[in-house]
């Protein structure tokens, strides 16, 4: 089951996914903090490059399955141009009402 993204409880997180389903690159950047930091399958990567390569290059979207700690970690099914669907999991630093760091991977 999907949850709406609109229903989802952490407005910071809420305004991300939205971005990134909406395909819009200055709305995603404007939900992060100065100097966001992120990972994927637990390395840190260059924000700015991964993504312009795996959400706004390809067309990712997210359809959120599941929520927890105060809506700042999902469980999605994430799916782009280039590597099909995959379960996906997200934790979420939110400082101040901005995301300074998040963390995504193969759930």
């Amino acid at each position: 089951m999907t949850i709406a993204t609109s229903k989802l409880t952490d407005p910071a997180v809420r305004a991300f996914v939205t971005a990134v389903n909406a395909g819009d690159r200055a709305a995603f950047l404007s939900t992060l903090a100065p100097g966001a930091t992120m990972s994927d399958d637990g390395s840190d990567r260059d924000l700015t490059q991964w993504i312009d390569r795996e959400i706004f290059g390809p067309h990712g979207r997210m359809d959120v399955q599941t929520e927890s700690s105060g809506g700042r970690a999902l469980v999605a099914n994430f799916t782009n141009d280039t590597w099909g669907e995959m379960r996906t999991a997200w934790r979420f630093t939110v400082d101040g009402g901005k995301i300074s760091r998040f963390e995504t991977g193969q759930a």
